[in-house]
């Protein structure tokens, strides 16, 4: 009957109140105004990309492919909470549905599969530096597709376990959030009561999803940079690091706002330190990705 009655004590609540930034009147329209055209160039930078791999017969491979799904992927999650976060600024009703704060919770979480994709990226940089004579023969088409796919379903699915548990939790007040956004330990630190066996698996798999994609990144580029310090000083070698330094510095923006975001113990206290580094994770990195991408890159 206890159980009963602690799922039932989510009927309590209908809504959350996402405190945001509660600063001045003034600082927030400010705010406002500047979070609005990085979101704007952020969605044309993604965009551009996705509208160049599309039209251009040139980037029809692997690698450029890999990225469009990549830049769709960045507008999709910072489309999860970038909207509602401005809409905030500017209202004075700052509350979100219960239900829209867990599909909030899980859109933005979907960023799971970015992991994913810099894997299958850097993937295919291992096979083309390493590998080159065979690389058409195992990047195949195919091959390419597959990929995609696998990187998709895996971020629905790995961050779908977790938005089941997470509507499991009972939640009976209070309701407010210190956060812009409906994020993972904001909203388990409103559980009516303690929920050990939710935690414990969204750390685990949150964990599993960051080191294993990041191990294997490391692992890929170790073996890169081996490879490109075997090639002979020139044009050769410049080239290798010129394709590999876009993918790198990305991989770089990623792991290390997550890291501090998921991984580090101190930022979880600090509701300021955390706001400061998810807004640099939600906004910033997709903002400067197609700009590390277009201007590296010769084809693009």
């Amino acid at each position: 009957m206890g159980i009963l009655d602690a799922r039932n004590a989510t009927r309590f609540v209908r809504e959350f109140i996402l405190l945001g930034f509660p600063w001045h009147r003034e600082i927030q329209v400010l705010l406002f105004v500047i979070f609005s055209i990085i979101y704007f160039l952020t969605l044309l930078g993604n965009t551009s990309i996705i509208c160049a791999v599309w039209s251009s017969l040139k980037l029809h491979t692997p690698m450029y492919i890999l990225l469009a799904n990549f830049s769709f992927l960045e507008i999709c999650y910072v489309s999860s909470d970038v909207p509602k976060m401005l809409a905030n600024l500017i209202s004075q009703n700052k509350s979100i549905s219960y239900t829209g704060c867990l599909l909030q919770f899980y859109f933005f979480s979907m960023c799971a599969a970015e992991g994913y994709f810099l894997s299958a990226m850097s993937f295919d940089r291992f096979l083309a530096i390493c590998r080159p004579l065979h690389y058409p023969t195992i990047m195949t088409y195919h091959l390419c597709v597959r990929l995609v796919i696998c990187c998709w379903a895996g971020g629905f699915l790995s961050i779908l376990m977790l938005a089941v548990f997470m509507s499991w939790g009972p939640f009976c007040g209070p309701n407010i959030i210190d956060h812009f956004f409906c994020d993972l330990g904001p909203l388990l630190a409103l559980s009516c009561v303690p929920i050990p066996k939710t935690t414990l698996t969204c750390a685990t798999v949150s964990s599993l999803i960051i080191f294993n994609t990041f191990l294997y990144i490391l692992a890929s580029y170790t073996l890169l940079l081996h490879a490109v310090l075997r090639v002979p000083a020139g044009s050769g070698r410049n080239k290798a690091f010129s394709t590999c330094a876009s993918h790198f510095l990305v991989v770089s923006l990623f792991y290390g706002s997550v890291m501090v975001m998921y991984v580090s113990p101190g930022s979880r206290s600090h509701p300021g330190t955390q706001k400061f580094v998810t807004l640099f994770y939600c906004m910033a990195t997709p903002f400067f990705n197609p700009l590390i991408y277009s201007l590296r890159n010769k084809d693009m």
